[in-house]
């Protein structure tokens, strides 16, 4: 029995319940201050004794089933975790393949009263249960419909997690380890987010391509290899391996600094935790040795081709660590050294490999020659012997960071410390910016790595044509037009090959507007195949998302922008009504690095600060800008007055000590001809950024990104949907509410496909920069399961086929899919004529086809592969344009639109006649449609006369076109009608007599009805009238479908 214990007593009662012990008084202690923090200020919102005492119980038991999961956690003890996903799969009952990654005790808040339960993450949806004193709580969110994940505290709850899905808000507390559950479920949600909606930047990804590989060690060792390649901007690929505290020796400042030495497949880097901004990145090709250094420091050497040794003292395990160090370097160091040797060389001696080249062929070859110098080197060398007094300043620059490279290191090993960053603050020299902005990049690791890449990439894409191309070819001349090395074929030559290059590298991305642009400021200060790893480490790492169709990236840091503007600057955000002016004004800033905004002299040492902060450099600098214009944005009256503020802000922006000369400098004339306006020096302007906002960490930008990402993509999803019911509202008579419950329905099936589902086509088709109705699209497996979902024709016995012919006569494009306009027209919310003329379309080419089940014992239901192959009998697929990842052609989207606004109301004078074997399945069909009704008698009477009725019409009119032909068989065909089943007859012997009629009337001519003469045979009959007049209370199937959806998912 342990020493300490805590009890719980309910009043007037003499049981007492063991909550916590402890051996020592500061462990009992530790309990009962937790207990204090998130336990005692709950039990303030329950009215009973009871229910605190059912509370604590339920609490306490949770937690030690917690704690007992913990061998679960470190996958120990399978048996805890299988018992947990029998429980899973027993509550929920969801498909077998949905993964369940991990569970957590917790409680979920309904109301002001928490309820004990169960969390369970799984790969598509988050999960809770609960049964506690008879009352049963389930929940079941799907992780892309969640625009909100946080934590948060209030009063009553100290720490939980908020979840906000379709407007809906849900708290979680009193997790027994809160940071690692967030950090699972925003990894899910992401996931989901990406796999679902973004598909360009998830294409690629192996790791996570495959729902079914999900596991809970393999997301957070993921999220911690993200921060880890991210922070040090290492590629993508690398893959945090161990993690050791240490000290390491700063040989320039005598003293050891305390921080993190993180080590993956081929580097070992190291950050420090005392505030000193020291940070070292090794790669393991440029290690030449490692070496145990004194055992009472527990200390390791290592020793690098820059003659640098770093030393790391008390670090765990030292001797295992040196042991595993050699092995890497020595696995590793032979061919890294040649690929290092072998970068150097290719980028000295391909050009003299290419100067070979014209002579063979001809001039055709200038424009695959790869560019060797920086364009600033060609434009504008530096006259060394008459030194103005703004070149002594950029010697001076040199001279500073010569001095920082003799103390800390020259290379990609070098000690960045905080002299580092100041010196980067003042601008890096021209001389040194190429060199320096490939290094704080992670551009130079790249490239060590992939020589030769470059220029194979020039060879492949040369001559190459597609949209990316075009787009290229016409915004060349509009990259700094202003600049010489930009009005000449050198320049313009150097930046198509980078940016045609990357649009072959990542045709996902391909090319965007505003790469030009940020491209042209690379090229002037870095040679050419440099500016292309520049370009990539900036696209693809740097810069996320940025440069796809959608600019998601760019719209995540305006988000997280705004976030900080309410947090630094207060009484802006109380002042400006709309936030979106903040969106609106700032998107060149992020896209461009501001270079579109401030004079080129300026932008390039804004660019220097971004290759070494990140997109933290760009924030900082945003703030420091609108701080610097408050007073007059308060006293602005709307968004284009700000706006006027913010250009000349910018146009007062020089930098004064800019060695560029004034012809290329685009300050300096803007800056005399509106001399009223103070000029503010870049280099001031960028040390305020630092110095007020500098205290702005980059794991907080990296949380706001990825809390704002969710926000991001929901609002655009938003977006789509809006577009989508304004344009099909116009064509369908439901109301708001019900159009937008359908597509939320009509999408979830789309999404229900692809959970499962590695390959799903459908997922494969989605796009979303498409136009806004063909993003979503559904095939016919999917159409016929939202049909018995939602039609009101769903009880029909050949349901199945009439879903078939509904789908066929909606996919106008013969590619098997249908958008959600097609989908909402089928839900058959019109008129009796308007019914009545979908019906006979469904019976009529293109949508009619023979339907006969390969499984008799089935009836008339159609296996999921009967109904695919039925759908696909239209002939050959006309693809008019290309989805995904090929090019869009717009020409055929513009005559599709063109035709959208063209059409007329379609007549039914314009519809073809329905044949003989047409008309007796249309028959059959009302016939089906009929069982079940309370008129159901009267109904099939009704056949039995307009069949009778249409036959002797169609007769009497053939008689009338050609009196001298007598009509064979008259009595044959007037017992048509006789074969329409009567109630309790075997349809099936009624199937053979109308086709054994219908052969035998092949012999005699034809006879078709027109849909007039059906439509006036029908109007006839009140019984048919009434039936198709009854009115569908659609929300009642919505309803309806809402809570049966997943489950028709499972059973197909």
């Amino acid at each position: 029995v342990a020493p300490f214990r805590i009890l719980h007593q309910t009043p007037d009662s003499q049981v007492y319940w063991s909550i916590a012990c402890g051996s020592s008084r500061e462990e009992i202690t530790e309990h009962w201050d937790w207990l204090e923090h998130n336990v005692m200020k709950t039990l303030s919102v329950f009215d009973s004794n009871e229910d605190i005492t059912s509370f604590v119980q339920g609490k306490i038991r949770g937690l030690i089933a917690e704690e007992g999961k913990g061998s679960f956690v470190k996958e120990e003890d399978p048996e805890k975790f299988r018992e947990g996903l029998m429980k899973f799969e027993k509550c929920f009952g969801l498909p077998e393949q949905e993964k369940l990654v991990t569970y957590y005790s917790c409680s979920y808040w309904k109301g002001r009263v928490p309820c004990q339960g169960w969390l369970y993450l799984s790969t598509n949806f988050l999960s809770f249960y609960s049964f506690l004193l008879g009352a049963e709580i389930k929940l079941i969110i799907s992780w892309d419909e969640i625009s909100k994940l946080e934590k948060t505290s209030n009063v009553i709850l100290t720490e939980s997690i908020h979840v906000c899905s379709r407007g809906e808000d849900h708290y979680f507390s009193m997790f027994l380890h809160i940071s690692e559950t967030f950090l699972l479920m925003e990894q899910l949600a992401n996931y989901a987010v990406r796999r679902l909606f973004d598909k360009e930047t998830f294409e690629n990804d192996l790791v996570l391509h495959d729902p079914l590989q999900i596991t809970k060690r393999g997301l957070e060792s993921r999220a911690h290899s993200e921060q880890f390649s991210a922070f040090f901007r290492l590629p993508k690929e690398e893959t945090l391996k161990e993690v050791h505290e240490c000290f390491l020796w700063v040989p320039f400042s005598h003293y050891n600094t305390h921080g993190k030495m993180c080590i993956s497949e081929n580097y070992i880097c190291f950050a420090s935790q005392d505030g000193s901004l020291c940070s070292v990145i090794i790669p393991l090709r440029e290690v030449i040795g490692v070496d145990k250094g004194d055992p009472a420091n527990r200390g390791v050497s290592i020793s690098t081709k820059g003659k640098t040794a770093f030393r790391f003292t008390e670090v765990r395990d030292f001797e295992q660590l040196v042991a595993k160090l050699r092995m890497k370097c020595n696995a590793t160091s032979s061919p890294q050294h040649i690929n290092t040797e072998v970068a150097a060389s290719s980028t000295s001696d391909s050009p003299k490999d290419f100067d070979a080249g014209p002579s063979k062929m001809g001039q055709r070859d200038n424009s695959k020659t790869v560019g060797t110098e920086a364009l600033m080197t060609v434009y504008h060398p530096q006259d060394a012997e008459n030194l103005d007094s703004k070149m002594l300043k950029e010697k001076m620059k040199e001279q500073s960071w010569n001095i920082l490279f003799v103390e800390r290191g020259h290379g990609v090993s070098m000690f960045r410390t905080k002299k580092t960053r100041d010196l980067v603050v003042r601008g890096i020299p021209e001389a040194l910016r190429g060199e320096l902005w490939l290094l704080f990049s992670g551009a130079v690791n790249v490239m060590a790595s992939n020589p030769g890449y470059y220029t194979e990439l020039v060879e492949k894409s040369f001559g190459t044509c597609t949209l990316a191309t075009d787009e290229i070819e016409r915004d060349l001349r509009r990259s700094l037009p202003e600049h010489p090395a930009f009005q000449s074929d050198t320049g313009i030559s150097a930046l198509r090959r980078v940016l045609t290059a990357y649009a072959y590298r990542n045709p996902q991305i391909g090319y965007c507007q505003a790469m030009n642009i940020l491209t042209s400021v690379l090229l002037l200060y870095a040679k050419e195949e440099e500016a292309f790893w520049l370009l990539v480490a900036v696209c693809e790492r740097m810069l996320p998302d940025y440069f796809n169709r959608r600019i998601i990236g760019a719209l995540v840091d305006q988000a997280v922008f705004e976030e900080l503007i309410r947090v630094h600057l207060p009484q802006l955000t109380d002042h400006m009504s709309d936030m979106t002016f903040f969106s609106s004004v700032s998107l060149s800033w992020f896209l461009t690095l501001f270079i579109s905004v401030l004079p080129i002299e300026s932008a390039v040492n804004v660019v220097d600060c971004f290759f070494y902060d990140g997109i933290k450099a760009i924030l900082q600098l945003g703030l420091a800008v609108l701080e610097y214009n408050m007073e007059k944005l308060l006293t602005c009256k709307d968004d284009a007055e700000a706006v006027t503020v913010l250009n000349r802000f910018f146009d007062s922006v020089t930098n004064k000590d800019s060695p560029l000369p004034p012809a290329v400098q685009q300050g300096s004339s803007l800056s005399d001809t509106k001399s009223d306006h103070p000029k503010v020096d870049i280099t001031d302007l960028i040390r305020e950024s630092n110095e007020r906002y500098g205290d702005i960490q980059y794991e907080d930008v990296e949380s706001m990104r990825c809390r704002n990402r969710l926000y991001v993509i929901q609002t655009l999803e938003a977006t789509t949907k809006q577009n989508v019911l304004r344009v099909v509202s116009q064509d369908v008579k439901f109301s708001p509410g019900d159009l937008e419950e359908l597509y939320e329905l009509f999408k979830k099936e789309h999404f229900l496909s692809c959970y499962w589902n590695v390959n799903s086509p459908v997922l494969q088709h989605h796009d979303a920069s498409l136009p806004y109705l063909e993003q979503y699209r559904i095939d016919c497996q999917q159409f016929r399961v939202l049909c018995h979902l939602l039609s009101p024709w769903s009880h029909c016995a050949n349901r199945d086929s009439l879903a078939l012919w509904t789908f066929r006569l909606m996919d106008e494009s013969s590619d098997c899919l249908i958008n959600f306009k097609q989908f909402a027209y089928t839900m058959y919310n019109g008129s009796f004529t308007d019914k009545l003329k979908l019906l006979f379309k469904l019976h009529i080419p293109p949508a009619f086809t023979e339907v006969e089940s390969l499984s008799p014992s089935k009836g008339a239901d159609l296996s999921k592969e009967e109904l695919i192959h039925f759908s696909q009998l239209s002939g050959k697929l006309q693809n008019v344009r290309l989805l995904g990842k090929g090019k869009v052609d717009i020409q055929a989207y513009l005559k599709q639109w063109q035709d959208e606004l063209l059409k007329k109301e379609e007549n039914i004078k314009d519809l073809p006649r329905m044949n003989q074997s047409q008309f007796i399945q249309f028959s059959k069909t009302l016939y089906n449609l009929f069982h079940g009704d309370p008129e159901e008698e009267l109904l099939y009477r009704a056949i039995a006369v307009v069949t009778s009725l249409l036959l002797k019409m169609e007769e009497v009119g053939r008689r009338l076109q050609s009196p001298t032909s007598p009509v064979k068989g008259p009595v044959a065909i007037t017992e048509v009608p006789a074969e329409i089943p009567r109630k309790g007859q075997e349809e099936s012997s009624s199937e053979q007599t109308e086709g054994s009629r219908a052969q035998s009337l092949r012999g005699n001519h034809e006879w078709s009805f027109a849909f007039e003469q059906i439509l006036a045979s029908l109007l006839n009959e009140p019984a048919f009238v009434r039936f198709f007049e009854k009115p569908h209370d659609i929300k009642v199937k919505i309803e309806s479908a809402k809570n049966l959806q997943l489950k028709a998912r499972i059973r197909v």
